[in-house]
């Protein structure tokens, strides 16, 4: 009985540990997708809102072009290599 209470609160940790562990990564999955959308949010409305004036018979070349315009911005941010172009605080937007 003694030897089954040692190996339940074994179980116990090893089921914490797994939990932490997965906890971690499920915050680093969303960290990592804030910079994503932070970065090429601009251009997937864009890109969407272009489709959808498609869809519906209308020009969406307008909005095609602020989709490449708003890509070239997130291209020049990812050459500038500094966490501030993530957060949006940089001097050069």
């Amino acid at each position: 009985m003694f030897q089954e209470n040692i190996v339940q609160k074994r179980q116990g940790r090893q089921s914490g540990q797994g939990m932490t562990e997965y906890i971690i990564v499920v915050a680093l999955v969303a960290v990592a997708a804030i910079a994503v959308y932070q970065l090429f949010g601009q251009v997937v409305r864009s890109q969407t809102a272009a489709m959808a004036k498609e869809l519906a018979g209308e020009d969406g070349s307008e909005e095609s072009r602020m989709a490449q315009t708003a890509a070239e911005a997130a291209a020049a941010q990812t050459a500038a290599k500094t966490l501030k172009s993530f957060t949006g605080n940089s001097g050069a937007q």
